[in-house]
């Protein structure tokens, strides 16, 4: 009964806060390529982290963005577009999003929260429709910089997990646009202007190889990289990609902890690795994002 009780509390909470936010559709008329619009599912009955549910969010069919906007009186201008993780199958919106943006805010730091496609498609590539929807968020967040009082050259991506190599994805291709274009929101650059990624999956090869679909080059985002050492399924993601950067002369940094895991969030989980929201924040003023 107790259970119940907290857990009814929880999703209240979680959708209260989400409702004074508001989504907008990437794709007004329907995102590319989606016929048959899914019922989206809200499931916070899985695994608990740091003691707290995570929301999981399943069958997205109609991707959205949602503004955070910092405090007036403490905006650095920064904005961080967020994309949780999930292995491309579901989305953990609370743990790697919602409570994400709130973290940054108060730092000073805006926040556009991005609800791509999930599941994968049958077909495509596993990225394939969410690097069309964060690309679309790029466009959007950049054409609506003086509307939403944020600088157009300081607007990064933030990514866990899978939504990390969405982001690499995003950092690496950014030269084209993988959908039709809708309106002139879609004339704008879309090249983020700095990349973080934590935790990140699918972004190695064989061989200290980075995946094919990372087009690492000069132009590359400076990019940051959290990681622990016994996240061993995906410690080698960071590596590789890590070595990639430095090959090609991208400004990179990366933080190796002993212990964490996998999955952990901004959460406060027992581990040198809670802080890393700071180190983000110093990385941010040492490459002249934040003054």
């Amino acid at each position: 009964m107790k259970h119940t009780l907290f857990l009814f509390l929880f999703l209240v909470g979680t959708m209260s806060l989400l409702s004074q936010e508001k989504e907008i559709l990437l794709f007004p008329n329907g995102a590319p390529g989606e016929n048959v619009k899914l019922k989206q599912v809200d499931d916070a009955s899985g695994n608990k982290v740091a003691g707290c549910p995570v929301l999981r969010v399943g069958n997205v069919s109609e991707p959205t963005l949602t503004f955070y906007p910092a405090p007036v009186d403490n905006n650095s201008g920064v904005t961080i577009i967020v994309n949780p993780g999930g292995g491309y199958n579901i989305l953990a919106y609370n743990l790697e999003g919602t409570e994400i943006c709130k973290r940054f805010n108060s730092y000073g730091v805006n926040c556009v929260l991005v609800k791509y496609r999930v599941p994968r498609r049958e077909g495509l590539e596993k990225h394939e429709a969410p690097l069309q929807d964060v690309q679309r968020a790029i466009a959007y967040t950049r054409s609506h910089a003086k509307e939403w009082n944020i600088n157009s050259d300081k607007i990064g991506v933030l990514g866990f997990s899978a939504g990390a190599h969405l982001s690499a994805v995003a950092s690496t291709n950014y030269s084209s646009r993988t959908y039709p274009r809708i309106d002139s929101y879609d004339d704008v650059s879309l090249r983020p202007d700095f990349t973080v990624l934590v935790y990140p999956a699918y972004l190695s090869a064989d061989n200290f190889k980075i995946s094919p679909e990372l087009k690492v080059d000069s132009n590359t985002p400076p990019t940051i990289l959290i990681q622990t050492q016994d996240d061993k399924s995906f410690i080698d993601s960071s590596l590789f990609y890590y070595y990639a950067l430095k090959q090609a002369n991208v400004p990179a940094a990366m933080h190796l902890y002993p212990s964490g895991g996998h999955g952990y969030g901004a959460r406060n989980t027992g581990h040198t690795v809670n802080e890393w929201p700071h180190r983000v924040l110093s990385w941010l003023r040492d490459i002249k994002m934040i003054e």
